[in-house]
Order: C-alpha cells, then sequence, then structure tokens
C-alpha cells in the first residue's frame, strides 16, 4: 500500500511501442508501394500495351475521318464536246450528332429555305442507311446563292446544319443524248442493299449513281475511287482543320464515235414524231448517230425528280423514257426481203433470171386465203428478184419463202443479227424476235404453217427487230457479210476500244452484187419505191430498202384506208440504206412510227442523215 501523499507512477515500454511504431510503418510502407505498382501497371498498359487502342479513342474524339468522294469522269462526242459535265453544286446537310431534335432541327430549316415532304422523306430513308458517324446526310441540292446566304445569317439557330459543296451531274445537251448517255440518280434502298462490302466502300461520300445509258453500262469506270481526309473537330464535332488527305482517284473520261451535229441532224429529221433513227460506220461498228424520239431531258433526275415531271414524263402516250432504238420491238416490213433475197440465190431456190407472174395476190393450194401484194393489180408479168427488191413485190416472196422454207429463212436471218442481242454498250437492249419452228412450238405450242413463213418474207407476222438490228444487219449487207459488234464508245481515257466481228457469212460474190446493185435500184431506178424521196437530186450512190409494218390487221376483203383509222393504228414506215455503194461506209435504219410509207415517211430521214455525214467528212478533209 502506497504512502500518504504520494503518486503512482508508471514508466513507459519504449521497446512495445517501438515494435508497434515499426509495424505501422511498414504496413503503410506496404500499402503505399502497392498502390504504386498498381499505379505503374496501369500506366504501363495506358502507354505501352493498349496505346495504339487508347490513343485511337482519344483521337477519335476530336480528330474526324471523312471520304472524299471522286470526280465522275466526262463523257464527250467525237468532236470532243462535252455530254456530261460536272458543276458545283451546294447541298443543305445535316450532321445528326449535332443536330439535337432533328424534327425541330428541320422545323427551324423550314424557316429560312424550302424542304418538301419528298425531300424530308428522302432524308429519313437516308439515315436508315449504313453511314460513318458525324458524317453529314443531305436534305436540300442545287441551293440559291439567297438560300446559302439565310442558312449562313441563321447558323447560330442551326446546330449541326452545313451547307457542303458538291459536284452535280450535268447534261448540257439535255435530250438529245438522253437515252444514249442516260443519267445519274440516287442511290436507292434497293441497289444499296445489293452492295457488297467493296462496293460500300467505293460509295463512301458518293450519293448518285448510274441509272440508265451510258452512265449505267460504264459506271464503274466512272465512278473513279473514293479518297479520305481527316481533321480535327471540336466538342461539338465541328470540323476546325484538315490533318491529313488521301485524294481521290477520278473516273475514267469516255469519248463517243457519234457526233453531236449529226445527232442533231437526225433528230431534226425525224420533225417532232414518234421513232428512231440508228446511223453505224459499217468498217468499225462505231455507232455514228442514235436518236429515240421523243426524249427527256436528264438533268430532272439528278438530284430526285419531282412527283409532277415523273408522272408528265411516265403517263405520256409517246413515251419519252422509252428507248426505242434498243427496246422498241416493230416488224421490219420489206426491209429483211433482202436477205431473202440472198438465201434464195445462195440455196438455188432462185436465181437472177427467174421470174414470177404477179396478179397482185398469192395462194397456198387448197388455202381460200388470199395473201395480198400492197400494190393493186400487183407488178406485172415477168417479175425477177431484182424487180422484186426495187418494187418491193410481195408476192415474189411469198413463192420464194414457200419454196425455200423456214429453217433456211431462220438461218440466213441469224447470219444478220436477227433475233439476237447486238451487245451494243449500253443497257437493257432487247433480242427481237426472228421466229423458228422450234420458237412456235415451245412458245405456242403449234406446228409452224406455210402461212408463217409467207409473213415472215416480207416481215410481218411474228417477226420483231430494234432499229438497231436493222441498223446492223444493214451494215452487214453493205460488209457483204461481216457482223460486227455495234460500238457507242471510241475510248476510254484515251485508250481506244477493241472491235469485235461477231460472226462472217461468206457468199458468192455475183450473188452479193446482185442484191446490193437491186437495193441500189430502190433508190436510183425509175421504178425504185425511194427513188422521189431518197433518190431526188442525190449526189453519191446510195442502195437501200424501204418497208411498211401493219400496226393493227386488216379483214382480207378490207382494203387499208388510214383515214379509217386512228392515227396510232396506221403502219409504220421503216427505211434502211447504206453509201456510198461502191465502198461503204455509213448504214442508217429509221422508223417513223405511224407514218405510213417507209418510202414516204423514213427514207427523207436517212437521205438527211447520209447528206450530212458526207458534209462533216468533207469539211473535216478540209
Amino acid at each position: 500500500m502506497p504512502w500518504a501523499g504520494t503518486e503512482l507512477h508508471h514508466f513507459k515500454d519504449f521497446h512495445s511501442e517501438s515494435r508497434i511504431f515499426s509495424g505501422r510503418i511498414l504496413f503503410a510502407a506496404i500499402v503505399v508501394f502497392s498502390l504504386f505498382f498498381v499505379l505503374l501497371a496501369r500506366f504501363y498498359s495506358l502507354q505501352v500495351s493498349h496505346y495504339d487502342d487508347y490513343m485511337t479513342r482519344a483521337d477519335s474524339n476530336r480528330i474526324q475521318i471523312r471520304p472524299v468522294p471522286p470526280n465522275r469522269g466526262l463523257i464527250f462526242d467525237a468532236t470532243g464536246e462535252l455530254l456530261a459535265d460536272n458543276k458545283p453544286s451546294f447541298t443543305l446537310e445535316i450532321v445528326v450528332e449535332r443536330a439535337g431534335n432533328l424534327e425541330d432541327t428541320l422545323d427551324e430549316i423550314e424557316q429560312h429555305v424550302e424542304v418538301t415532304d419528298l425531300q424530308r422523306e428522302e432524308f429519313y430513308k437516308q439515315l436508315e442507311r449504313p453511314r460513318r458517324p458525324h458524317s453529314p446526310v443531305p436534305l436540300r441540292y442545287d441551293l440559291s446563292e439567297d438560300e446559302i446566304a439565310n442558312i449562313a445569317v441563321n447558323e447560330f439557330k442551326l446546330q449541326g446544319v452545313e451547307v457542303g459543296a458538291r459536284l452535280s451531274r450535268y447534261y448540257p445537251k439535255g435530250d438529245l443524248f438522253a437515252h444514249i448517255v442516260g443519267y445519274v440518280g440516287r442511290i436507292s434502298p434497293m441497289e444499296m442493299s445489293y452492295f457488297d462490302k467493296e462496293t460500300e466502300v467505293l460509295y463512301r461520300g458518293t450519293h448518285n449513281i448510274g441509272k440508265t445509258g451510258l452512265e449505267k453500262f460504264y459506271e464503274l469506270q466512272l465512278l473513279g475511287r473514293v479518297g479520305s481526309e481527316s481533321g480535327e473537330t471540336n466538342a461539338h464535332g465541328r470540323w476546325l482543320r484538315q490533318l491529313e488527305r488521301k485524294d481521290p482517284e477520278p473516273g475514267k473520261d469516255l469519248t463517243l464515235f457519234i457526233d453531236s451535229r449529226l445527232q442533231k441532224v437526225a433528230l431534226d429529221a425525224l420533225e417532232g414524231a414518234r421513232g428512231a433513227v440508228v446511223a453505224i460506220d459499217v468498217q468499225t461498228g462505231g455507232v455514228l448517230a442514235m436518236v429515240s424520239s421523243p426524249a427527256f431531258d436528264p438533268n430532272l433526275f439528278v438530284n430526285g425528280i419531282s412527283h409532277k415531271d415523273f408522272n408528265e414524263l411516265n403517263r405520256s402516250k409517246d413515251l419519252p423514257l422509252f428507248n426505242r432504238t434498243i427496246q422498241g420491238q416493230y416488224p421490219p416490213g420489206s426491209t429483211v426481203k433482202p436477205i431473202f433475197g440472198l438465201a434464195g440465190l445462195e440455196t438455188n431456190t432462185v436465181d437472177g433470171a427467174f421470174s414470177i407472174e404477179d396478179p397482185g395476190y398469192y395462194q397456198l393450194e387448197n388455202d381460200e386465203r388470199l395473201y395480198r401484194e400492197w400494190k393493186k393489180g400487183g407488178h406485172g408479168n415477168s417479175v425477177n428478184l431484182r424487180q422484186a427488191i426495187v418494187e418491193s413485190c410481195d408476192v415474189f416472196f411469198y413463192g420464194l419463202a414457200f419454196n425455200m422454207g423456214v429453217d433456211r429463212m431462220h438461218e440466213y436471218g441469224k447470219y444478220f443479227g436477227l433475233g439476237s442481242r447486238t451487245r451494243v454498250d449500253i443497257p437493257s437492249e432487247r433480242r427481237g424476235l426472228w421466229p423458228s419452228r422450234e420458237w412456235k412450238r415451245g412458245a405456242r405450242g403449234m406446228h409452224w404453217f406455210p402461212g408463217d413463213s409467207l409473213n415472215m418474207s416480207i416481215g410481218q407476222g411474228d417477226v420483231l427487230t430494234t432499229p438497231l438490228q436493222l441498223a446492223v444487219m444493214t451494215a452487214t449487207i453493205a460488209s457483204r457479210g461481216i457482223l460486227r459488234k455495234p460500238r457507242l464508245v471510241k475510248s476510254i481515257d484515251n485508250v481506244e476500244t477493241n472491235a469485235e466481228i461477231m460472226g462472217q457469212y461468206t457468199g458468192e460474190q455475183e450473188n452479193w452484187d446482185y442484191i446490193i446493185s437491186a437495193m441500189e435500184g430502190v433508190v436510183h431506178s425509175p421504178r425504185g419505191t425511194a427513188r422521189y424521196r431518197a433518190g431526188a437530186g442525190i449526189k453519191y450512190r446510195m442502195a437501200g430498202k424501204s418497208g411498211t409494218a401493219q400496226v393493227v390487221g386488216i379483214a382480207q376483203d378490207e382494203e387499208y384506208d388510214s383515214e379509217k383509222l386512228a392515227e396510232r393504228n396506221r403502219d409504220h414506215g421503216l427505211f434502211v440504206g447504206f453509201a456510198p455503194t461502191e465502198n461503204p461506209q455509213i448504214a442508217v435504219a429509221a422508223i417513223v412510227e405511224n407514218g405510213e410509207s417507209g418510202s414516204g415517211a423514213a427514207s427523207p430521214v436517212v437521205r438527211k442523215v447520209m447528206d450530212a455525214w458526207f458534209q462533216l467528212q468533207n469539211e473535216s478533209r478540209d
């Protein structure tokens, strides 16, 4: 027990306290070093192991990569005149990621520029297609200067709205080359659905694609290759400056065989009638003129055609969107008689001296039907093959067809390209119809009858041809059996396209001379069907053949009376020809729908085209 007045003192255990303190220091050090190593490992991960990944992510917040569309290739005529150009165009675009509420943005835009319901609809369709983030989506094309100014003044209210400068397709010749050059239009969802990954890359930054004509056929050559550029953007995604750029590869330029001046002559020669004209260089297969009338302005389609304009074109009875040169299928009428005449000579069915009596009709044995001659009363008592071609005697060819038979007729027509696509370098060509026994059995489940051969011999019945096929047929006669592939494009980026011979028929020289002389008589003989309209005052030798094709059938006991028929039910007029006869250079085929007479309506068209071509040839030599 301690004494009174004293306190109890405890002595400190310095050894124990020192041990506890050291333990705490060690623990703290371990924690600190552990955290340091965690931080170091994280730093290594960020700066070494995953540097590229995180650097890319960081850059994506401030650097955007966008495609740079290439300049579409140009299209020139034979003289270097532009047929398809690219002109600057300003487009109203929206970067959706920066625009906020799209409906509010569109409503605000409409306060300053006009936006139609169709344009809104198309804008939303484009949003559904695959695209890169922050890439602008076009809303309006071809902004005027006033509209651009309105957007600039109100830019502070239009978040995400930009005015972009693009090159837009432009066709300076308008309807003159509408069916040949064709047009580009916006890529449709259906077209987009056929794109593979490689194709999607090609069309980044491009909103148009070739829809018809050369624009479609040569799409990959005209398109070019897309480039790219990277740029720095601010926090709102607005482009600040360009960092890198890979230039696009421009599309290739096309040069045609067609001369715009000859094309204009061909169109004017139709004088507004529905019809088609095709002219071909006999030596090369180059297409010198190719007109389908009526036509349309292809510029309407480039940035989206209005419903009103499209309905007006699509519902027109004159079918301006229809390319008659390769899609129109017409009975060729008597224009095919020269190849049947050649077939008759080559197969010894007839010879040059053989003649028949033409009373104005032909009748098969045990058949009451009379196959009538176009000329009332017939062509006389002694009609040979030459006269039958010169005066277009149907009765002679009825008898020739009966004796020769459909198998030989079909065979010789094939030599001249009938019933087959010419493989010209524009899309949507139709093959026509060159009938045979097998075709009728397969298509109609019926046998071939002699009357079918008679109708076929004058280009009627089931026979159908396109104006281009008739031009190729005529060029093949002019070259004495060489069937050349027709070509519109002469060169691609100044590299010549290759000529191609698709077939060749080698006949007896004297038979070729006979047929060509007879065709020359059509134009130059006093009895030739085209002596007045095609042959009057002509300064060169032309070989040709007129044709008239029925649109509606006429009863056997009736005569053709145009006044009783509606204008669109009247006969078509056709004419084919080549010149000069001694050294053929140009072959032309023309059809005038409901023109009634090949010699009266179509032969003047061919004459005008040939006159113009020879004049242009003389001018080029001077």
